[in-house]
C-alpha cells in the first residue's frame, strides 16, 4: 500500500471527496461530482499537507493521496522491460 506519488505518475480517481478544491492560485471549492469515481489523471506537484496536485481532463485539483490510485504502465511497456 502505497500512499506516495512522484510527479509525472497517471493515477486513478478511486474515491470521491466530498468536495473538489481547485489547485487554481485562487483555489476554489467544486461539487463531488465534478469528477467520475475512475478519473484518469497526471501528479503534477506535491502541495503542503499532504496534497497531490492532479491534473484531470477537466481541471487540475488539489487530493489527499487516499483518493487516488497510481496507475500501472501499460501492458506492452511493463512486457518490453521485462524481457
Amino acid at each position: 500500500m502505497s500512499s506516495e506519488f512522484t510527479i509525472g505518475d497517471r493515477v486513478r480517481l478511486i474515491a470521491l471527496p466530498s468536495y473538489f478544491k481547485t489547485a487554481d492560485p485562487m483555489p476554489m471549492l467544486r461539487p463531488a461530482d465534478t469528477l467520475p469515481l475512475g478519473a484518469e489523471g497526471l501528479v503534477q506537484s506535491r502541495r503542503p499537507g499532504g496534497y497531490w496536485g492532479v491534473k484531470f481532463a477537466k481541471g487540475a485539483f488539489l487530493l489527499d493521496s487516499q483518493y487516488l490510485e497510481r496507475i500501472e504502465a501499460p501492458a506492452d511497456e511493463a512486457t518490453g522491460a521485462s524481457q
